[in-house]
Order: C-alpha cells, then sequence, then structure tokens
C-alpha cells in the first residue's frame, strides 16, 4: 500500500479478551492479546502502556504481539471470519470500508460521543463511518508536506514559505534555475493531485443513487490536474513515475532539489544518504487557494475496529477508549511524530518543525471513497497512467474521461 502515507498507513490488530466483571480468582487473569504492526509504536511506550494498563485494570493480562507486514490483509480478513477472533483491530483508515463489507465489524456508533467523536480528524473519521454507521475509531494519522532546501530557498531570496498556490508557483519558479530544480514532483504521485482536486472541489468518485461514479472528468477535478501540470513543469521530476522510482528522498539528498512532497519523516532518510543537508531542511504545510486554510491533504493513518466475533465486547471496547483517548494520545504523537486523532490535541507537536506543519493540515484532511472496491482502483493503476497521459501532451478532458469511465466499472464490480 505504498501510495498510503507512510508506508504509514500500518494496519495492527489488537486483541483482547476479558469480561466487563472482575473474573474470578481461580480463573486468573483473562489475557488481552494485542497485535500490532512492525514500527508503529516503540517498544517502551508498548511496555509502558501494557504496565499502566493492568494496573487500572485488575484482572487484565496484556500480552502484545509485534507482527509483520506482510500478509496482514489477509490475516485480518481470516480474523474477521472466524469464530474466535481478536477482539480489537486496528486497520488503515481506508481499509474500514473493505472490511465492514463483510458483515464481521462492530458497529460503534453509540460510543462515538464518549469518544469525543465531534473532535475527530476527518480524515480518520469518515473513512471509519460507513452508511452512517461508525466502525471504525481514529486513531493516529500522518499526512504530507512541503519539505524544502532553505540554502536554495536563502539563495533566492525567499524569506518565508508560501500560503497560497499562486505565491508556491512564483516561488517555485524562482527557485527552479541555476541547475537546480524548483520542485522534484513525478508524474504519478496521485495522492497530492487528490488534495489539488479536492481544493478546487471535486473528487476522485462520487455516490449518486447508490452507485459509484468516477469524477475525474469534472470541472473541479480538471482544474486540480491543470495546477499539478503547471507545479510539476517547474522540475525535473519523470512524468511515468511515481516517488519511489526513484526514491524521491535519494533525488532531494543530492543539493539540488529546493523541494519535495512528503512525509516529514523523510528527512531521517535523505541523511542517512548523505548528511550534508543536517539542519538546512524546513517544513511547511502544502498551500491552499487562500493563505487563510493550508491546501487539503490526503490524511493516512489508522482507526480501531472490534470483531464482531469477539467474546470480549465490552472489554475490547475498555481498550479501545483507552488507546484513543487523550494520554496515549499525547504519548504516540511524540514518540512518533504521529498527528493525534483529535484536532485540539495538534498542539502536543508544536516544538517539532515538521510535525507541527503536518498537524496544521491534518484538521482539512481528507481520504479516498468510501468503499470497499476503491483498493481496486489503486491495483490498477489507472489514476497515474491518466496521469502521465496528460502531461506528456494528451488532451486532458479526453483522457479524465475514459479514467472516470474506468473507475466507475471497477467501483461498481459485484454491485
Amino acid at each position: 500500500m505504498k501510495n498510503r502515507i507512510l508506508a504509514l498507513a500500518a494496519v495492527f490488530a489488537v486483541a483482547a479478551c476479558g469480561t466487563a466483571e472482575e473474573p474470578k480468582a481461580a480463573a486468573g487473569p483473562a489475557k488481552l492479546i494485542v497485535w500490532i504492526m512492525d514500527g508503529s509504536v516503540t517498544q517502551d511506550l508498548l511496555k509502558k502502556f501494557e504496565t499502566e494498563y493492568e494496573a487500572a485494570h485488575k484482572g487484565v493480562d496484556l500480552d502484545i504481539q509485534i507482527q509483520a507486514w506482510d500478509g496482514i490483509g489477509e490475516r485480518v480478513t481470516a480474523a474477521l471470519a472466524s469464530t474466535d477472533a481478536p477482539d480489537v483491530i486496528e486497520v488503515g483508515n481506508t481499509q474500514v470500508a473493505q472490511y465492514s463489507a463483510s458483515g464481521g465489524v462492530t458497529d460503534l456508533t453509540a460510543k462515538v460521543a464518549e469518544l469525543k467523536g465531534e473532535d475527530w480528524l476527518p480524515g480518520l473519521a469518515q473513512p471509519g463511518k460507513i452508511d452512517g454507521k461508525q466502525y471504525g475509531i481514529p486513531w493516529y494519522a500522518a499526512n504530507r508536506v512541503v519539505v524544502y532546501n532553505k540554502d536554495l530557498f536563502a539563495k533566492a531570496g525567499i524569506k518565508e514559505p508560501p500560503k497560497t498556490q499562486d505565491e508556491w508557483l512564483n516561488i517555485t519558479a524562482k527557485l527552479n534555475k541555476d541547475g537546480n530544480q524548483g520542485i522534484y514532483l513525478t508524474g504519478q504521485t496521485w495522492y497530492a493531485l487528490a488534495g489539488f482536486i479536492w481544493d478546487e472541489g471535486g473528487d476522485l468518485a462520487v455516490q449518486e443513487g447508490g452507485k459509484w461514479k468516477g469524477a475525474l472528468d469534472t470541472p473541479q477535478a480538471l482544474a486540480g490536474m491543470d495546477f499539478y501540470k503547471r507545479l510539476q513543469a517547474l522540475g525535473k521530476g519523470p512524468k511515468d513515475a511515481d516517488e519511489a522510482n526513484p526514491p524521491q528522498h535519494e533525488v532531494f539528498a543530492q543539493g539540488k532539489v529546493a523541494q519535495i512532497i512528503a512525509v516529514p519523516g523523510i528527512a531521517a532518510r535523505v541523511l542517512e544518504v548523505d548528511d550534508k543537508l543536517k539542519g538546512k531542511m524546513g517544513f511547511f504545510p502544502i498551500p491552499g487557494k487562500t493563505a487563510d486554510k493550508p491546501g487539503t491533504v490526503f490524511t493516512g493513518g489508522s482507526d480501531l475496529i472490534i470483531p464482531v466475533a469477539s467474546k470480549n465486547q465490552e472489554a475490547a471496547y475498555e481498550l479501545v477508549r483507552s488507546l484513543a483517548g487523550e494520554q496515549f494520545q499525547t504519548e504516540l504523537a511524540k514518540a512518533m511524530s504521529f498527528v493525534p486523532n483529535r484536532t485540539s490535541l495538534a498542539g502536543v507537536l508544536s516544538g517539532d518543525e515538521g510535525t507541527a506543519a503536518m498537524a496544521k493540515s491534518a484538521a482539512g484532511g481528507r481520504a479516498t471513497p468510501n468503499t470497499p472496491n476503491w483498493a481496486a482502483v489503486e491495483a490498477t493503476s489507472v489514476i497515474k497512467q491518466y496521469m502521465t497521459a496528460v502531461l506528456t501532451g494528451a488532451d486532458p478532458a479526453t483522457e479524465a474521461k475514459k479514467v472516470s469511465e474506468s473507475i466507475t466499472t471497477t467501483l461498481n464490480s459485484g454491485s
């Protein structure tokens, strides 16, 4: 799921066993099995949570197990279909629709108010809500920002980052000279395109009369593609590749690129290639159409779900409530540089430039169309192919109509 944020679109399962009542002494502690994806949380924070949770919940024994990424989707699907399912599962925020379609996920709508749902990040909360029911409880988020080379900005006489799309185009043009690239933006960075389309009031697909319809051929979506084309031209990013081919952090590390669009954590990878940019990287939110609001971004991250097959629904919910609560959210954000699940907690990231920039955009983040078949759209790479066609001279309206028809067919497959 490389296009979902961060390879950060972590998928992990949390299993909880036990009951709402105190277990009998003879039975021993109730074991809550917790699956967590490798790299999602530090070992120190996991141990701290385990110790404090057990102390606060007498009769509960947490067994936290780290899971590998490979094959996790199949394991979660199998767990939901089993009669001995984990009690809580963390999934990528855009995967909730896929899993809830199986009928194996508990409806948590009645718990939204208690969990401060009015304060949740839209990009996490919306994908977790299917047909008016809340199946996924937001856990953490991450989104992309603009990472820039401070030396190149200073050399071009740019004293502060842009706050609007027009300013962004203007300063990027100034940076795109003397052998330097104003921005390294590949032709198939479709999540950035999605943000520009959302800024124009468009969407990737819309639901009409119970059916899905590809929407890249609307005037709003075409305007978003036009902005992408103008920005992408201010650098030498390949028009027929995504940000992983070649890895954009390796290109940025060469010191000749003024800007890239990435999660803040990419800075560490840049320094692994060459540490000459240490202390010379800055971050700012992707600019929007007006200075008062950052650009809309794709929000990657994860939600927590409870399988219907869980024999310990109340205990599972108590674990979810703790993991989604203010204390753990604050600790997780600081430990992992993730955006907390609540907009009111964005301030906990203020001490770090990169994560602070990320948090500013997170409040207006969005996710992909909320349908189980969206994963199939991504698998076909039709949006990437559309972008490359337009960037290499094809008629935008014609190509947009073709890709919209393809998306429509895929999203309604099996319905």
